[in-house]
């Protein structure tokens, strides 16, 4: 990773998978959805701490650069000469472990009504209602009440809310920059503007009109059981509906998109 690492997280359903797709449009950057280095760098911490008795002749410098090595080789091989954007939505919970490992990274950290994405997850388990979803461990009953409050308690929805939440009122929140999914669908031009503006980068003249799937992404969404979890749109365009979800479940996660709230975000933090 000769020309550095910056990473893209946030909310499921927010426009990570689209941003990555536009983003490798570009030759000199290496973006994907979600790879597995969150959970690497994650795996490794674990094993390094005192949960293994090994673990006493290890100390901090040997784990960043054991850490960092990890990264460096996931990505050695694939895209040595480019600079790499790394998707996880686990890295605005793990922001200050990534300051200390990468100084100049930044994060790009995709956002979206709460609401609005458990509304985009259930559209997904109507649409797919005869195979159950990994998400909901297989299991085929429940309801839509049942289904969000699960997402939210702990579950996908909740962890990457509270994990945006940490980051956003954390040390290092001057990392990040919030992109609201209405901005990069309705502004993609715009948006990518900001983000390359964010990075330090020179710009690029993308073209929003030729988005490609991401085949690889759809058959890790048949192997956990969510079809289309990470489908991407050919063409970026907004899309007006109405909401899916009951209206008294969706106005109870409505207040829970607290960046959208008057003062809800420090004078830090960047949004567009």
């Amino acid at each position: 990773m000769d020309h550095g690492i910056h990473f893209i997280s946030g909310l499921p359903r927010s426009g990570s998978t689209l941003l990555a797709a536009l983003l490798s449009q570009n030759p000199a950057i290496h973006a994907a959805m979600s790879s597995p280095t969150a959970s690497l760098v994650a795996s490794l911490l674990r094993t390094m701490s005192q949960e293994n008795e090994g673990a006493v002749f290890i100390d901090d410098d040997q784990r960043e650069r054991v850490l960092r090595g990890c990264v460096d080789a996931f990505y050695g091989d694939i895209h040595p000469q480019k600079l790499v954007i790394d998707t996880s939505r686990d890295w605005t919970a793990k922001l200050s472990l990534a300051a200390r490992l990468w100084p100049e990274s930044r994060v790009i950290c995709c956002v979206r009504n709460p609401a609005w994405v458990l509304d985009s997850l259930e559209r997904l388990t109507q649409k797919n209602n005869l195979e159950p979803s990994g998400i909901f461990k297989f299991d085929p009953g429940g309801t839509v009440y049942s289904r969000c409050e699960g997402l939210m308690a702990g579950g996908m929805v909740g962890f990457a809310v509270s994990a945006v939440r940490q980051a956003v009122f954390s040390d290092h929140a001057d990392r990040l920059l919030l992109v609201r999914f209405e901005t990069l669908t309705h502004d993609p031009h715009g948006a990518l503007a900001a983000i390359y503006d964010f990075l330090g980068q020179p710009a690029f003249a993308h073209d929003v009109d030729a988005v490609e799937q991401d085949y690889n992404a759809l058959m890790f969404d048949a192997r956990i059981g969510a079809p289309g979890l990470h489908q991407v749109r050919r063409h970026v365009r907004p899309v007006a509906r109405r909401p899916l979800l009951p209206p008294d479940l969706f106005e109870r996660h409505q207040a829970d998109g607290f960046w959208e709230t008057e003062g809800g975000l420090p004078p830090a933090v960047r949004m567009i």
